[in-house]
Protein backbone atom coordinates (compact mmCIF):
# COMPACT_ATOMS: atom_id res chain seq x y z
CA UNK A 1 0.00 0.00 0.00
CA UNK A 2 1.26 3.63 -0.99
CA UNK A 3 1.85 6.29 2.07
CA UNK A 4 -0.05 9.65 2.06
CA UNK A 5 0.15 12.56 4.35
CA UNK A 6 0.83 12.04 8.21
CA UNK A 7 -2.53 11.78 9.69
CA UNK A 8 -1.81 14.15 12.07
CA UNK A 9 0.08 16.40 9.95
CA UNK A 10 -3.19 16.62 7.81
CA UNK A 11 -5.24 17.52 10.55
CA UNK A 12 -3.33 20.50 11.39
CA UNK A 13 -3.42 21.58 8.24
CA UNK A 14 -7.12 21.30 8.15
CA UNK A 15 -7.90 22.95 12.19
CA UNK A 16 -5.47 25.77 10.91
CA UNK A 17 -3.10 24.76 13.24
CA UNK A 18 -0.01 25.29 12.12
CA UNK A 19 0.24 28.87 12.11
CA UNK A 20 -2.35 30.67 14.64
CA UNK A 21 -3.29 28.65 17.45
CA UNK A 22 -6.06 31.42 18.73
CA UNK A 23 -8.19 30.95 15.56
CA UNK A 24 -11.81 31.49 15.96
CA UNK A 25 -13.69 27.99 16.88
CA UNK A 26 -15.91 28.98 14.36
CA UNK A 27 -15.82 30.17 10.34
CA UNK A 28 -18.63 31.77 8.45
CA UNK A 29 -18.89 30.13 5.23
CA UNK A 30 -20.35 31.42 1.81
CA UNK A 31 -23.61 29.61 2.33
CA UNK A 32 -23.87 32.16 5.74
CA UNK A 33 -24.16 28.84 7.88
CA UNK A 34 -22.00 28.66 10.76
CA UNK A 35 -20.05 25.44 10.78
CA UNK A 36 -17.35 24.08 13.15
CA UNK A 37 -13.86 23.08 11.50
CA UNK A 38 -13.78 19.66 13.20
CA UNK A 39 -17.18 18.51 11.72
CA UNK A 40 -15.02 19.06 8.60
CA UNK A 41 -11.90 17.57 8.86
CA UNK A 42 -12.37 13.94 8.48
CA UNK A 43 -13.63 14.27 5.08
CA UNK A 44 -11.07 16.96 4.28
CA UNK A 45 -8.44 14.77 5.68
CA UNK A 46 -9.25 11.76 3.60
CA UNK A 47 -9.52 14.13 0.59
CA UNK A 48 -5.76 15.13 1.18
CA UNK A 49 -4.14 11.68 2.48
CA UNK A 50 -6.34 9.83 -0.97
CA UNK A 51 -4.19 12.91 -3.28
CA UNK A 52 -0.91 12.96 -1.13
CA UNK A 53 -1.53 8.81 -1.27
CA UNK A 54 -2.16 9.26 -5.45
CA UNK A 55 1.19 11.18 -5.97
CA UNK A 56 3.06 8.65 -3.84
CA UNK A 57 2.20 5.83 -5.56
CA UNK A 58 2.66 7.15 -9.02
CA UNK A 59 5.77 8.44 -7.72
CA UNK A 60 6.88 4.49 -6.73
CA UNK A 61 5.40 3.22 -10.19
CA UNK A 62 7.73 6.02 -12.09
CA UNK A 63 10.70 4.95 -10.09
CA UNK A 64 10.47 1.30 -10.79
CA UNK A 65 12.73 -0.80 -11.47
CA UNK A 66 14.98 1.40 -9.31
CA UNK A 67 17.56 -1.67 -8.99
CA UNK A 68 18.12 -5.78 -10.22
CA UNK A 69 14.90 -7.16 -10.44
CA UNK A 70 14.88 -11.11 -9.59
CA UNK A 71 12.81 -13.31 -11.75
CA UNK A 72 12.17 -16.63 -9.50
CA UNK A 73 11.35 -19.69 -11.70
CA UNK A 74 10.43 -23.06 -9.45
CA UNK A 75 11.59 -25.00 -12.22
CA UNK A 76 14.69 -26.36 -13.10
CA UNK A 77 17.15 -24.50 -16.14
CA UNK A 78 15.79 -25.65 -19.68
CA UNK A 79 12.45 -26.12 -18.76
CA UNK A 80 9.43 -24.34 -20.24
CA UNK A 81 8.64 -22.02 -18.14
CA UNK A 82 12.35 -20.99 -17.50
CA UNK A 83 12.35 -20.57 -21.51
CA UNK A 84 9.54 -18.37 -21.17
CA UNK A 85 10.69 -16.40 -18.55
CA UNK A 86 14.07 -15.85 -20.09
CA UNK A 87 12.28 -14.79 -22.94
CA UNK A 88 9.89 -11.65 -21.18
CA UNK A 89 12.76 -10.83 -18.62
CA UNK A 90 15.44 -10.04 -21.60
CA UNK A 91 12.70 -7.66 -23.36
CA UNK A 92 11.94 -5.63 -19.87
CA UNK A 93 15.36 -5.42 -18.92
CA UNK A 94 15.61 -3.84 -22.66
CA UNK A 95 12.28 -1.87 -21.81
CA UNK A 96 13.41 -0.50 -18.42
CA UNK A 97 16.72 -0.48 -18.15
CA UNK A 98 17.83 -2.60 -15.20
CA UNK A 99 18.66 -6.56 -14.98
CA UNK A 100 16.06 -9.17 -14.37
CA UNK A 101 18.11 -11.86 -13.37
CA UNK A 102 16.73 -15.66 -13.39
CA UNK A 103 16.80 -17.57 -10.22
CA UNK A 104 15.48 -21.27 -10.65
CA UNK A 105 14.17 -22.54 -7.43
CA UNK A 106 13.16 -26.29 -8.31
CA UNK A 107 11.33 -28.29 -6.05
CA UNK A 108 8.47 -30.03 -4.14
CA UNK A 109 5.99 -29.15 -7.07
CA UNK A 110 7.32 -25.38 -7.41
CA UNK A 111 6.05 -24.46 -3.89
CA UNK A 112 9.63 -23.55 -2.78
CA UNK A 113 10.27 -21.44 -5.72
CA UNK A 114 6.84 -19.74 -5.05
CA UNK A 115 7.47 -19.34 -1.50
CA UNK A 116 10.79 -17.37 -1.81
CA UNK A 117 8.74 -14.83 -3.62
CA UNK A 118 5.74 -15.13 -1.09
CA UNK A 119 7.69 -13.96 1.54
CA UNK A 120 9.61 -11.17 -0.66
CA UNK A 121 9.69 -7.71 -0.05
CA UNK A 122 6.81 -6.49 -1.79
CA UNK A 123 8.26 -3.99 -4.05
CA UNK A 124 8.19 -5.10 -7.62
CA UNK A 125 11.65 -6.32 -7.42
CA UNK A 126 10.87 -9.94 -6.99
CA UNK A 127 8.55 -11.70 -9.17
CA UNK A 128 7.53 -15.60 -9.96
CA UNK A 129 7.14 -17.06 -13.40
CA UNK A 130 5.15 -20.24 -12.52
CA UNK A 131 3.63 -22.77 -14.53
CA UNK A 132 -0.06 -24.04 -14.34
CA UNK A 133 1.12 -26.07 -11.52
CA UNK A 134 0.61 -23.00 -9.58
CA UNK A 135 -3.16 -23.89 -9.22
CA UNK A 136 -2.57 -27.27 -8.53
CA UNK A 137 -0.39 -27.12 -5.28
CA UNK A 138 -3.10 -26.42 -3.00
CA UNK A 139 -4.36 -29.41 -3.78
CA UNK A 140 -1.04 -31.56 -3.66
CA UNK A 141 1.09 -29.39 -0.89
CA UNK A 142 -1.57 -28.37 1.74
CA UNK A 143 0.98 -27.05 4.51
CA UNK A 144 2.76 -24.93 2.29
CA UNK A 145 3.59 -21.72 4.15
CA UNK A 146 1.94 -19.15 2.29
CA UNK A 147 -1.72 -19.19 0.34
CA UNK A 148 -1.34 -19.11 -3.52
CA UNK A 149 -4.57 -17.26 -3.05
CA UNK A 150 -3.91 -14.48 -0.09
CA UNK A 151 -0.25 -13.97 -0.79
CA UNK A 152 0.73 -13.77 -4.59
CA UNK A 153 -0.88 -11.97 -6.80
CA UNK A 154 -1.53 -12.40 -10.64
CA UNK A 155 0.45 -9.85 -13.07
CA UNK A 156 -0.81 -11.91 -16.78
CA UNK A 157 -0.26 -15.50 -18.19
CA UNK A 158 2.20 -15.40 -20.88
CA UNK A 159 2.11 -18.04 -22.97
CA UNK A 160 -0.50 -21.44 -23.61
CA UNK A 161 2.16 -23.91 -24.41
CA UNK A 162 0.58 -27.50 -25.61
CA UNK A 163 2.06 -30.82 -24.05
CA UNK A 164 2.97 -33.47 -26.30
CA UNK A 165 3.52 -37.14 -26.09
CA UNK A 166 6.63 -38.42 -26.34
CA UNK A 167 7.96 -42.36 -26.38
CA UNK A 168 11.74 -43.39 -27.62
CA UNK A 169 11.41 -45.07 -30.56
CA UNK A 170 12.85 -48.11 -29.47
CA UNK A 171 9.76 -49.56 -27.32
CA UNK A 172 8.18 -50.10 -30.76
CA UNK A 173 5.38 -48.27 -30.09
CA UNK A 174 3.79 -46.02 -32.86
CA UNK A 175 0.79 -44.89 -32.34
CA UNK A 176 -1.77 -44.01 -28.88
CA UNK A 177 -3.90 -46.58 -29.75
CA UNK A 178 -1.06 -49.03 -29.26
CA UNK A 179 0.46 -47.84 -26.01
CA UNK A 180 -3.03 -47.59 -24.61
CA UNK A 181 -3.38 -51.18 -26.05
CA UNK A 182 0.11 -52.38 -23.82
CA UNK A 183 -0.65 -50.40 -21.40
CA UNK A 184 -4.36 -52.69 -20.85
CA UNK A 185 -2.49 -55.92 -21.28
CA UNK A 186 0.03 -55.83 -18.39
CA UNK A 187 -1.67 -53.32 -15.63
CA UNK A 188 1.09 -51.76 -13.85
CA UNK A 189 3.90 -52.25 -15.32
CA UNK A 190 4.05 -49.48 -17.61
CA UNK A 191 4.97 -45.45 -16.35
CA UNK A 192 5.28 -42.39 -16.83
CA UNK A 193 7.12 -39.18 -16.13
CA UNK A 194 6.48 -36.01 -15.07
CA UNK A 195 8.21 -32.76 -14.20
CA UNK A 196 7.36 -33.34 -10.27
CA UNK A 197 4.25 -34.17 -8.15
CA UNK A 198 1.84 -32.00 -9.18
CA UNK A 199 3.19 -30.11 -11.86
CA UNK A 200 1.16 -29.49 -15.31
CA UNK A 201 3.14 -32.71 -16.74
CA UNK A 202 1.09 -34.85 -14.48
CA UNK A 203 -2.09 -33.29 -14.39
CA UNK A 204 -1.98 -33.99 -18.53
CA UNK A 205 -0.44 -37.54 -17.43
CA UNK A 206 -3.75 -38.39 -15.12
CA UNK A 207 -6.28 -37.09 -17.20
CA UNK A 208 -4.60 -38.96 -19.92
CA UNK A 209 -4.44 -42.15 -17.78
CA UNK A 210 -8.47 -41.74 -16.57
CA UNK A 211 -9.76 -41.14 -19.63
CA UNK A 212 -7.75 -44.28 -21.28
CA UNK A 213 -8.67 -46.11 -18.54
CA UNK A 214 -4.97 -48.04 -18.15
CA UNK A 215 -2.74 -48.43 -15.24
CA UNK A 216 0.59 -47.11 -15.16
CA UNK A 217 3.25 -45.92 -12.48
CA UNK A 218 4.22 -42.00 -11.98
CA UNK A 219 7.82 -41.38 -11.76
CA UNK A 220 8.29 -37.44 -10.76
CA UNK A 221 11.48 -35.59 -11.61
CA UNK A 222 13.00 -32.43 -10.44
CA UNK A 223 12.57 -31.18 -14.02
CA UNK A 224 12.00 -31.58 -17.81
CA UNK A 225 15.36 -31.84 -18.83
CA UNK A 226 16.04 -34.97 -16.06
CA UNK A 227 12.38 -36.91 -17.24
CA UNK A 228 13.49 -36.40 -21.03
CA UNK A 229 17.00 -37.77 -20.08
CA UNK A 230 15.26 -41.14 -18.48
CA UNK A 231 12.09 -41.05 -21.53
CA UNK A 232 15.06 -41.11 -24.16
CA UNK A 233 17.26 -44.12 -22.19
CA UNK A 234 14.02 -46.19 -22.57
CA UNK A 235 14.11 -46.29 -18.65
CA UNK A 236 10.99 -44.72 -18.32
CA UNK A 237 7.98 -44.84 -21.03
CA UNK A 238 6.17 -41.67 -21.91
CA UNK A 239 6.07 -38.44 -21.28
CA UNK A 240 3.53 -35.56 -21.54
CA UNK A 241 6.63 -32.91 -22.41
CA UNK A 242 5.90 -28.89 -22.80
CA UNK A 243 6.69 -29.09 -27.09
CA UNK A 244 8.93 -26.05 -27.08
CA UNK A 245 11.16 -28.44 -24.96
CA UNK A 246 11.71 -31.64 -27.38
CA UNK A 247 10.90 -30.29 -30.59
CA UNK A 248 14.56 -30.66 -31.39
CA UNK A 249 14.34 -34.52 -30.12
CA UNK A 250 11.55 -35.37 -32.63
CA UNK A 251 13.33 -33.28 -35.24
CA UNK A 252 16.32 -35.45 -34.97
CA UNK A 253 14.28 -38.80 -33.46
CA UNK A 254 15.53 -39.39 -30.51
CA UNK A 255 11.98 -39.44 -29.67
CA UNK A 256 8.56 -40.05 -31.30
CA UNK A 257 5.70 -37.72 -30.77
CA UNK A 258 2.22 -39.79 -30.25
CA UNK A 259 -0.42 -37.18 -30.06
CA UNK A 260 -1.10 -33.44 -28.68
CA UNK A 261 -2.14 -33.61 -25.05
CA UNK A 262 -3.76 -29.82 -25.38
CA UNK A 263 -7.31 -29.00 -26.46
CA UNK A 264 -5.97 -28.47 -30.05
CA UNK A 265 -3.45 -29.13 -32.50
CA UNK A 266 0.16 -27.21 -32.14
CA UNK A 267 1.43 -24.87 -34.95
CA UNK A 268 4.74 -26.50 -33.92
CA UNK A 269 3.63 -29.96 -35.12
CA UNK A 270 0.20 -29.59 -37.09
CA UNK A 271 0.35 -32.87 -38.40
CA UNK A 272 0.49 -34.37 -34.93
CA UNK A 273 -4.00 -35.13 -33.79
CA UNK A 274 -4.60 -34.59 -30.39
CA UNK A 275 -5.50 -37.27 -27.66
CA UNK A 276 -8.75 -36.48 -27.96
CA UNK A 277 -9.24 -36.94 -31.83
CA UNK A 278 -7.52 -40.22 -30.62
CA UNK A 279 -10.51 -41.31 -29.13
CA UNK A 280 -9.32 -40.54 -25.21
CA UNK A 281 -12.15 -38.55 -23.88
CA UNK A 282 -11.51 -35.84 -21.39
CA UNK A 283 -7.69 -36.85 -21.88
CA UNK A 284 -6.93 -32.63 -22.73
CA UNK A 285 -5.28 -30.27 -20.58
CA UNK A 286 -3.97 -26.57 -21.01
CA UNK A 287 -0.11 -25.70 -20.13
CA UNK A 288 -0.05 -21.92 -19.43
CA UNK A 289 2.80 -20.23 -18.11
CA UNK A 290 2.11 -16.86 -15.79
CA UNK A 291 4.20 -13.75 -13.75
CA UNK A 292 3.14 -13.73 -9.94
CA UNK A 293 4.46 -10.70 -7.34
CA UNK A 294 3.97 -10.50 -3.59
CA UNK A 295 0.48 -9.56 -3.02
CA UNK A 296 0.71 -6.36 -1.15
CA UNK A 297 2.84 -4.76 -4.24
CA UNK A 298 1.44 -1.68 -4.73
CA UNK A 299 -1.36 -1.35 -7.18
CA UNK A 300 0.19 1.39 -9.34
CA UNK A 301 3.68 -1.05 -9.42
CA UNK A 302 1.21 -4.07 -10.55
CA UNK A 303 -0.12 -2.14 -13.05
CA UNK A 304 3.04 -0.97 -14.91
CA UNK A 305 4.48 -4.53 -14.28
CA UNK A 306 1.47 -5.42 -16.87
CA UNK A 307 1.45 -3.05 -19.39
CA UNK A 308 5.55 -3.69 -19.65
CA UNK A 309 4.81 -7.08 -20.22
CA UNK A 310 1.84 -6.43 -22.22
CA UNK A 311 4.19 -4.35 -24.11
CA UNK A 312 6.99 -7.26 -23.77
CA UNK A 313 4.65 -9.70 -25.76
CA UNK A 314 3.49 -7.38 -28.31
CA UNK A 315 7.09 -7.52 -29.87
CA UNK A 316 7.25 -9.38 -33.00
CA UNK A 317 10.20 -10.79 -32.38
CA UNK A 318 8.78 -12.09 -29.16
CA UNK A 319 6.11 -13.78 -30.42
CA UNK A 320 7.65 -15.03 -33.29
CA UNK A 321 9.83 -16.77 -30.87
CA UNK A 322 7.04 -18.19 -28.94
CA UNK A 323 5.21 -19.47 -32.21
CA UNK A 324 9.06 -21.07 -33.30
CA UNK A 325 8.52 -23.20 -29.48
CA UNK A 326 4.97 -23.78 -30.20
CA UNK A 327 3.60 -21.05 -27.78
CA UNK A 328 0.56 -19.00 -27.87
CA UNK A 329 0.72 -15.51 -26.48
CA UNK A 330 -2.36 -15.31 -23.49
CA UNK A 331 -2.51 -11.88 -22.01
CA UNK A 332 -5.15 -10.97 -19.34
CA UNK A 333 -5.29 -7.88 -16.97
CA UNK A 334 -4.12 -8.82 -13.19
CA UNK A 335 -8.08 -8.87 -12.07
CA UNK A 336 -8.82 -11.39 -14.51
CA UNK A 337 -5.80 -13.69 -13.96
CA UNK A 338 -6.44 -13.53 -9.78
CA UNK A 339 -10.27 -14.36 -11.36
CA UNK A 340 -9.12 -17.18 -13.53
CA UNK A 341 -6.70 -18.54 -10.73
CA UNK A 342 -9.51 -19.19 -8.56
CA UNK A 343 -11.17 -20.59 -10.47
CA UNK A 344 -8.99 -23.21 -11.75
CA UNK A 345 -7.62 -24.01 -8.45
CA UNK A 346 -11.70 -24.97 -7.67
CA UNK A 347 -11.55 -27.01 -10.97
CA UNK A 348 -8.11 -28.95 -10.50
CA UNK A 349 -9.00 -29.41 -7.10
CA UNK A 350 -11.17 -32.31 -8.66
CA UNK A 351 -9.00 -33.89 -10.67
CA UNK A 352 -6.40 -34.06 -7.93
CA UNK A 353 -9.06 -36.32 -5.50
CA UNK A 354 -10.06 -38.45 -8.88
CA UNK A 355 -6.48 -38.76 -9.45
CA UNK A 356 -5.48 -39.87 -6.22
CA UNK A 357 -2.51 -36.79 -6.66
CA UNK A 358 -0.36 -36.12 -3.19
CA UNK A 359 2.75 -34.79 -2.54
CA UNK A 360 3.67 -38.31 -1.67
CA UNK A 361 2.72 -40.14 -5.21
CA UNK A 362 1.36 -41.94 -7.24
Amino acid sequence: MCVGAPLVGARQAVRGETGDHKRRPYETWKSGETMRPSSLWPAAVAALIVSNATLSCSASAQSWPSKRVSVIVPFTAGSATDIMARTVAQRLSEQLGQSFVIENRPGAGGTIGAGVVAKADPDGHTILVHSSSYTITPSTYPNTPYDTVRDLAGITPLALLPQVLVISPAKGIRSVEELVRAAKAKPGTMNYASAGVGTATQLNAERFRLGAGIDVVHVPFRGTPEALTEIIAGRVDYYFCPVNAVLPMIAEKQLLGLAMGSSKRSAALPELATTLEAGIANSDYNFWVGMFVPSKTPRDIVNRLHQETARALDVKEVRDGMAKLGAEVMLLRPDEFDTYIRNEISTNAVLVKAAGISAAGP
